[in-house]
């Protein structure tokens, strides 16, 4: 049975500085995550040493501390379905501030061997499941505050600040390792880009404490129809969204985190250019997202969520083999080529599912929803897969390995799509 119902004509309430607060917010999360996949190549070295394994050993450590995401999201979940979305998004900036502070102060593996690099996992950890509830937190504090004909739109800047803040944790990584020396860099200077996200967190943080609450919320607690226990709810009433959630959700990560954000370390870990070129190219990447992005969400919401999805679904089977491959190549200009149009087929998929993922729900229970759904996608295909493509690219010496990861993804996710009901106001099927 399709458990999906209409969602209801809004009646926003919410100011255009809350909505810009929450839009904002999203830097911080994907400034700290991009940073550490970017940084991969110096954080191995600096915490696992210089053995031949430290690279796949810090990917490896990414991607189990990525698997407590869809844990902090059912429990931030709970508290933005039952308590309020704004509470919520509080409390989870407040924990990102502490650990991202708390990253930037560790001692390294020269200092105290083995046990740096378990400390990084322990506070990588502590970042994913605080990082669970914010950006299903966002996405749907935009949905609620805004007029339903915006939604794609508007909910798409969440996506367009989130590659800000790649763009920025890209940019902070070229810069240091442009501006340093290897010995600087290992002493001191890699501290300097996550103490640059403990001050962003911080002033998010700040920012939101005057923030309003989402109308949705409200209307939720007058009516006394806020769930008690949103797992619970969200299980029973939402079984057919949270399935269709994870399908776009995993095309998403899988197509941002290897086309995006693993590309620095394939580049470097197979010889096509240097760590420093690869960090500038996908500097350039990162501005091309932010210029497709809001495009694509504007355009969900003239045509429909459906066919824009089904559209970038096609693009991501057919592309991305193809783009590593050109990548590969040892030339430059086809590196930049490469990157550039995967990375904007993937901030198109980002774009869109955004609204999409979030639709799939009614108000009630929306964020534990979302947390099943979407973030248990992104960390089976978000996390995991950077590690997983490096390791056959190292394994089997195939270059286009990553892309054929996307594409497998996107031909199991298409028959989904296909026959998901269309969401956008004043669209249908």
């Amino acid at each position: 049975m399709d458990d999906l119902k209409p969602l209801p004509e809004a009646n926003p309430t919410v100011s255009r500085r809350s909505m810009a607060i929450a839009a904002f917010s999203t830097v911080v999360e994907w400034y700290d995550f991009t940073l550490y996949l970017y940084f991969a190549p110096i954080i191995a070295r600096i915490f696992f040493g210089d053995g031949k394994g430290s690279l796949i050993t810090a990917l490896a450590g990414f991607a189990i501390a990525y698997l407590l995401r869809p844990l902090g999201a059912v429990a931030f979940g709970h508290v933005g379905d039952r308590f309020g979305r704004r509470r919520m998004m509080l409390l989870s900036m407040a924990m990102m501030s502490l650990a991202m502070l708390a990253t930037a102060l560790l001692p390294t593996y020269t200092a105290i061997g083995a046990a740096a690099g378990w400390l990084l996992l322990v506070l990588r950890c502590v970042m994913s499941f605080s990082v669970g509830g914010e950006y299903t937190g966002v996405v749907a504090y935009l949905l609620e505050g805004t007029k339903p004909r915006r939604r794609g739109l508007v909910t798409s800047c969440a996506s367009a600040a989130s590659e800000v803040g790649g763009l920025l944790a890209v940019g902070m990584s070229a810069l240091t390792v442009h501006l340093l020396d290897a010995t600087d860099l290992a002493s001191w200077g890699w501290r300097v880009p996550f103490l640059v996200g403990a001050g962003l967190a911080g002033g998010v943080w700040i920012a939101r404490s005057a923030m309003e609450e989402s109308p949705d919320f409200e209307r939720q607690a007058a009516a006394g129809a806020a769930p008690a226990r949103p797992l619970a709810y969200a299980l029973i009433h939402h079984r057919a969204g949270i399935f269709r959630s994870f399908a776009i959700s995993a095309l998403g990560s899988i197509t941002y985190y290897v086309g995006i954000t693993y590309v620095p370390a394939f580049l470097t870990s197979t010889g096509s250019l240097s760590e420093d070129m690869s960090l500038w190219l996908s500097t350039l990447a990162a501005v091309a997202v932010i210029a497709v992005t809001p495009a694509i969400g504007a355009l969900s919401d003239r045509v429909g969520r459906r066919p824009v999805l089904i559209g970038l679904t096609l693009g991501s089977a057919l592309l991305p083999a193809p783009l590593f491959w050109l990548m590969a190549s040892g030339s430059a200009s086809r590196a930049l080529v490469g990157a550039i149009l995967l990375a904007a087929v993937a901030g198109g998929v980002s774009a869109v599912g955004a609204v999409a993922t979030a639709e799939q729900f009614p108000g009630e229970g929306r964020l534990t929803g979302l947390a099943l759904g979407a973030t248990g996608a992104t960390a089976l295909f978000g996390g995991l897969t950077p590690f997983i493509a490096h390791a056959l690219v190292t394994r089997t010496a195939w270059p286009l390995a990553p892309g054929v990861m996307i594409a497998l993804v996107a031909l199991l996710v298409l028959p989904v799509l296909t026959r998901m009901r269309e969401t956008a106001p004043g669209s249908g099927d």
